[in-house]
């Protein structure tokens, strides 16, 4: 069944000590364009977010959304910058002797605590690939909720190409039975008007067979609407094929569009060229439908 490239998905898990949250959305495009927005701590898995989002998509414009929230404090870790704290105590120690007894009171622990860059937080190490793996673990499922939303919308467009494929099939059917009656009332008209100019005079049959022998062919649809019907069955194909066929898809829209126009250009009836205005509207539904197909 084809897909739409019109889809959202969100999943959202804790996984070791993390709050992760996925948001997938895509819109239509001419070809796969990915667009991964994610804290720039965790910037090293984008490779591995975008290589998920390739096996899932072949076209449209892809934007992933990852916010991660920590919920404990051990990836922080508090230390003590040694040769700095040793540094302050033999100042403060100094500073003690040169003031000769002017300077009182002792420092606590906690008054070296606040001196600037004695303590310092750093980060814990992180196992980069264990991330990576809960990132994309999330992205799945998001994606899956993306595909699901995508095929549900793309069931409803193969519906509505369906229909109006049938529509054309129907409109196609006109035409063949009308376009050659339009031979017979043109073979009676120019016998009419023949009558009329020679009077009395004989008309020369074989003149007329062969006149509307030309103007037959000269009108003559029958290879187009042959051609349209096999347009007609290929799309039927396709729309219940698994595989990315939008552009597929956009090539034989422009195949009948343009067997429509020759229909068109041949023919001389009011009937059959009312036929062709309603064929080439819905050409051009089908055609802005299968936009949304991948």
């Amino acid at each position: 069944m084809v897909k739409s490239m019109t889809g959202y998905g969100r999943a959202k898990q804790s996984r070791n000590g993390r709050d992760i949250t996925v948001e997938v959305r895509s819109v239509n495009n001419r070809y796969l364009d990915c667009t991964v927005k994610m804290p720039r701590s965790y910037i090293f898995a984008e490779d591995a977010i975008k290589s998920k989002v390739q096996k899932a998509a072949s076209r449209g414009k892809v934007d992933v959304f990852v916010t991660v929230e920590s919920l404990g404090a051990e990836e922080s870790v508090m230390a003590v910058n040694e040769p700095l704290a040793k540094s302050y105590v033999a100042a403060l120690a100094r500073l003690t002797q040169l003031g000769g007894g002017m300077v009182k009171g002792k420092f606590a622990v906690t008054d070296l605590a606040r001196l600037p860059d004695v303590l310092t937080v750093t980060k814990a190490d992180e196992d980069l690939e264990t991330i990576t793996a809960d990132l994309c673990a999330v992205l799945e499922e998001a994606l899956a909720a993306y595909t699901s939303m995508r095929e549900t919308e793309g069931r409803k467009l193969a519906e509505d190409i369906s229909g109006r494929l049938d529509t054309i099939e129907a409109i196609t059917a006109r035409g063949e039975v009308r376009s050659p009656q339009t031979v017979a009332e043109y073979r009676e008209k120019l016998l009419v008007r023949m009558n009329e100019v020679l009077q009395n005079t004989a008309v020369d049959e074989g003149r007329i067979l062969t006149e509307a022998a030309l103007f037959a062919d000269k009108v003559a649809v029958d290879e187009e609407t042959v051609r349209l019907r096999s347009h007609l069955a290929q799309l039927r194909g396709m729309l219940g094929s698994c595989e990315p066929v939008g552009r597929k898809l956009d090539f034989l829209i422009q195949e009948l569009n343009r067997e429509a126009n020759t229909i068109g250009s041949k023919c001389s009836d009011w009937q059959i060229a009312r036929d062709v205005v309603d064929l080439k509207a819905e050409i051009e539904k089908i055609r802005e439908q299968v936009q949304n197909i991948e």
